[in-house]
Parts: structure tokens; C-alpha cells; sequence
């Protein structure tokens, strides 16, 4: 598994906010604890690749909301906020290194953040970051590559990944008060613990489970699913809004 990264931007505190307050982030502590995070997903077993390119743009480190990448294509994103939207231009060049490149243009607004993929199955968020017109234009380009789209209605968070990831085996971890469940269908769901809300952000690599040192709850009920758990720190990132799966875009190898 490839695995691209962004090194954090020193105007990071500049970033956008929407379900979190802004507070004071310490960038030298953001920059080790992005290292530390690199160092887990290696050895996890990812070959981590490390970029620059956007080094001038304040949420550049979020790098998985630039693009949807599953087999054989990566769909660039429309991004739902003004300032983001330069972001996905900078990463075709590496992308294409590994797959054919399509993208989404405005007027649709689409995040990666807000898309989960499951097997053939893209669960893409409606949320304050993505739109209807987004998802349509994400189900234009990838029931093309043989996958089915389901949107989720998403509310009190920035993306459904926020509130609902997969773990290994296929099961989604959730938070059902940011997200409409009836939407998931018939998927078997296990709930977050309710003390830890932030928990449903959770990221596989291989068959290891990373999450945020900060959810203790969250990692002993998956630990009890009978999962490898990784704890990673990334306090700063959290400041901003960000969770484990924000920090990487995954690439499985072809």
C-alpha cells in the first residue's frame, strides 16, 4: 500500500473551522506528531510518500479530502470550502503515478472526507463540505469503474468520516448522533462509546487500526472486536478539526 502524506503547513492555524473552536496550535508540536503518525502507518506495512507541494495552503496537511482514490482511477475532488480549493491541482502530478486522473469541478462541492469506501461501495456524506450536485458527479465518474453510491445525510460534524469509518472486516464504526443511520441500510454498525463522540474516526492499514491516543474507550471496544490497535497522538490536529484518516490518502497497490 502506497500511502501519501502532506508535511503540515507553517500557516496551519490559519485553517478552516466549522464544528470546533478556534484555539492556539503549537507547530512544532503538530510537525512531531505528524512524524510519529508517519512512523506508524511504516510500520504498519505502508510505504509512506511525503509531499510539499502545498506547503503555502493551511489545511494541506488534511490530504485525503483532495481526492478519491479507488481501483484504477483518482477522482479529484471539488472542494466545499473557498480556501481548499487549489489543493487537488498540486497532487495530480503524484497521482498519476499510480492512476488514470478525473476530476469534479465546480459548481459541485465534494470533500474526500465525506467518502467512504466499502468493498464496491462509496458512502459519500451530504454535509456541509459536499453537496448533491457533488455526489452526482462522484456517481458520474465511479458507477463507470463498477461501484454503487449511497449518500448519508450528515449533521453537527464537518464530514462523514467524522462520524463513520469501516473497520477491516467491513463493519462500520459509528457516532449516530452525526450521521442518519436509516441511510446505512442494512450494514452492520457498532456504536462509538457516547463519552467519546470524535471516536468513529478510525483508520485500517493492513489489518491494524489506528486511532487517536485520545479515544481510550474507543480503542478497547475495538481491541474487544478482536483487532490490532495502533494509539497515535495528534492533539493539534484535532485543534484544526482533523482526525487519523484526514492525514493520509490511502493507494492500494494495482
Amino acid at each position: 500500500m502506497i500511502v501519501l502524506v502532506h508535511v503540515p503547513s507553517a500557516k496551519l492555524q490559519l485553517g478552516e473551522r466549522m464544528f470546533v473552536d478556534r484555539a492556539v496550535l503549537d507547530f512544532d508540536r503538530a510537525a512531531q506528531q505528524h512524524e510519529a503518525y508517519c512512523r506508524v502507518l511504516t510500520d504498519c506495512g505502508a510505504n509512506v510518500v511525503s509531499l510539499d507541494v502545498n506547503a503555502d495552503l493551511p489545511d494541506s496537511v488534511f490530504i485525503e479530502d483532495t481526492t478519491v482514490v479507488v481501483d484504477r482511477i483518482a477522482i479529484l475532488m471539488s472542494m466545499g470550502a473557498f480556501s481548499r480549493q487549489d489543493e487537488p491541482a498540486g497532487l495530480t502530478a503524484t497521482l498519476k503515478q499510480y492512476r488514470d486522473v478525473e476530476e469534479i469541478n465546480l459548481p459541485a462541492r465534494i470533500e474526500g472526507g465525506d467518502v467512504l469506501r466499502v468493498g464496491r461501495r462509496l458512502f459519500v456524506g451530504l454535509s456541509q463540505r459536499t453537496d448533491k450536485a457533488g455526489v452526482e458527479a462522484l456517481a458520474e465518474i465511479a458507477t463507470r469503474f463498477g461501484y454503487q453510491i449511497t449518500p448519508v445525510p450528515v449533521r453537527g460534524c464537518l464530514h462523514l468520516k467524522t462520524a463513520c469509518t469501516a473497520l477491516p472486516d467491513g463493519r462500520l464504526l459509528v457516532n449516530p448522533n452525526w450521521l442518519d443511520v436509516n441511510a446505512l441500510g442494512r450494514w452492520d454498525l457498532i456504536e462509538i462509546p457516547a463519552d467519546e463522540p470524535w471516536g468513529a474516526n478510525v483508520l485500517p492499514v493492513h489489518e491494524t487500526v489506528i486511532l487517536p491516543a485520545a479515544h481510550v474507550n474507543t480503542a478497547n471496544l475495538v481491541d474487544s472486536l478482536g483487532f490490532a490497535v495502533q494509539l497515535v497522538e495528534i492533539s493539534e490536529f484535532a485543534k484544526a478539526e482533523g482526525g487519523v484518516t484526514c492525514l493520509s490518502l490511502l493507494i492500494e497497490r494495482e
